[in-house]
């Protein structure tokens, strides 16, 4: 495996019926997680993997890196590159193209994506102020704003609303023992 090649899901269906000690880390949140999963992968969400890069890079392994459509998994993929681990992949359209191309998921209580919820708040901020400053026209710039930092998101590949949003108890899940999970991806 090479550092720098996505990998389709097709491919990754075909490699983990040929190589057994290929490991899938799915970097979402525990929610995300919880509602949907590769069945036999392993769940460390990316804020804990930045705390904890050097013990996950530690890992021998071949790693397949997945989120919800790839930006979080990449964002993984260079910490841990950064760190020395070097036979990484990244799941090419993340779960999304996981399950549009037939992938098989263990299923768990259905929560909203990360993505689909910083679309909500983005678009219910911009709905909101747009309508806001029909009265107060000042409201207009949370708009700009909104749309200022839906840019900047796209530019620098990071997302602080959903930073802020992966805090929240809705998409904590369960923790995260990684501790266990080294353990068990060692194995």
């Amino acid at each position: 495996m090479t550092t720098s090649t996505p990998i389709h899901p097709s491919e990754l269906r075909h490699l983990l019926q040929e190589d057994p000690e290929t490991r899938i880390l799915d970097v979402r949140t525990g929610a995300e997680f919880e509602s949907a999963h590769i069945e036999g992968s392993f769940n460390v969400p990316l804020d804990l993997l930045a705390e904890q890069v050097r013990h996950v890079a530690d890992v021998e392994h071949p790693v397949v890196l997945v989120c919800q459509s790839g930006g979080r998994a990449s964002t993984a993929q260079e910490k841990l590159t950064e760190a020395g681990k070097s036979n990484l992949r990244v799941l090419d359209g993340g779960m999304g193209a996981w399950l549009a191309t037939g992938g098989e998921v263990v299923r768990g209580q259905e929560k909203w994506s990360l993505e689909r919820q910083v679309r909500g708040v983005a678009g219910g901020l911009v709905l909101g102020s747009i309508l806001a400053s029909l009265a107060t026209p000042k409201a207009r710039f949370l708009a700009g704003a909104v749309g200022a930092g839906l840019a900047f998101s796209a530019v620098s590949n990071t997302c602080t609303m959903g930073d802020i949003l992966a805090k929240l108890h809705y998409n904590r899940g369960p923790e995260c023992d990684l501790d266990r999970v080294l353990a068990e991806m060692t194995v």
